[in-house]
């Protein structure tokens, strides 16, 4: 029951918030755009990495036995690596952690690209070749799933294990499918071509100043917002933001990723590769109440899934040791057995 209300009041958050960003006037975002030079990140102990791919630079944190079995961290809109800060510490034993940016998004260049799902997959699979990452586990949340799901169907033989959480499976068949009539309407809204998407979305950076805090149960402190905002200061770095949900497949479209998506979500019934799908209380993309364990583990082969407690999408900042712990057993239970 408290799932359902807390789920219902999320969805109505997304109403009103399509109904009073014409007159959002960015109130609450800092009086000057932030720079990474002037943050502090007092709960950010990793050392920053930069690696050249295409004339542009990815950034990525690490931390563990760079010898050790590597475990890569895929994020999705519109965070950055920062998501993992807390969950980081709990995969220390198991292996070389990898949290990397998506190029345009956080520490990662912003090169004058279109920044499609293909434009990022080319990214990240080039990253994953220069940093010679073998027999990954794939950690993955939102569009990083997206990506990680996509780079194990093309190469099953270089992936041991993935994690999921609150990413997408499957493509949508229309805007009636997606979940509540919130984000149905939202999702109109940013594939409008009247400019309303670009005022909200660029112009006053929903996606970071309203959403990301309305999908965490917790208060996020100001330290941690500005940490979100950093990447972000002006219109024009935000254009990751904007492409990304104009990029999830509703009704075929963009064909393109509708191929894409829909390969891997019939990919992920059927290989053998270790699964762990994690799951909030009620949750936004994997709502709990559509999280049935035995039909899972029948559609997906070698599937576990397990829930972390309560949260709603941005889980890693409500519930980050349930998912580190959880994770750590898995690893430990179900991959590393050899």
């Amino acid at each position: 029951m408290k799932g359902n209300i807390v789920l219902r009041t999320v969805m109505l958050l997304f109403i009103i918030l399509l109904m009073t960003t014409a007159t959002v006037t960015g109130q609450n975002a800092p009086a000057e755009p932030l720079v990474y030079e002037d943050i502090d990140f007092p709960d950010l102990p990793y050392a920053s990495r930069w690696i050249e791919i295409n004339g542009a630079k990815m950034h990525y944190m690490e931390t563990g036995d760079p010898a050790g079995p590597p475990i890569l961290l895929l994020h999705g809109n519109p965070t950055w690596s920062y998501l993992w800060r807390n969950i980081m510490p709990h995969l220390e034993t198991s292996g070389w952690i990898i949290a990397v940016d998506m190029i345009g998004m956080g520490k990662s260049d912003k090169p004058d690209i279109g920044y499609t799902f293909v434009e990022h997959r080319d990214y990240l699979w080039r990253f994953i070749e220069l940093t010679r990452l073998e027999d990954i586990v794939l950690v993955v949340h939102d569009w990083g799933g997206g990506l990680g799901f996509d780079y194990a169907r093309n190469h099953p033989e270089n992936v041991r294990g993935i994690v999921m959480m609150e990413t997408l499976l499957r493509p949508f068949p229309g805007f009636d499918q997606l979940p509540g009539e919130g984000p149905a309407a939202m999702m109109q809204m940013i594939r409008s071509t009247d400019g309303s998407a670009e005022a909200v979305m660029l112009g006053q950076n929903m996606f970071v100043e309203q959403f990301l805090s309305s999908a965490v149960l917790r208060q996020l402190s100001e330290e941690e917002k500005n940490a979100y905002r950093a990447p972000y200061p002006t219109p024009e770095t935000r254009t990751p933001l904007l492409v990304w949900p104009r990029q999830i497949p509703i009704g075929g479209e963009p064909a393109e990723v509708h191929e894409i998506v829909a390969a891997y979500a019939q990919w992920l019934t059927e290989n053998e590769i270790p699964k762990l799908l994690l799951y909030a209380e009620p949750g936004m993309m994997l709502p709990a109440m559509v999280v049935d364990a035995d039909t899972l583990k029948a559609q997906y082969k070698n599937m576990e899934t397990a829930s972390i407690g309560e949260g709603l999408h941005f889980i890693q900042e409500d519930q980050p040791d349930a998912i580190g712990m959880a994770i750590a057993d898995w690893l430990e239970r179900a991959v590393y057995t050899d």
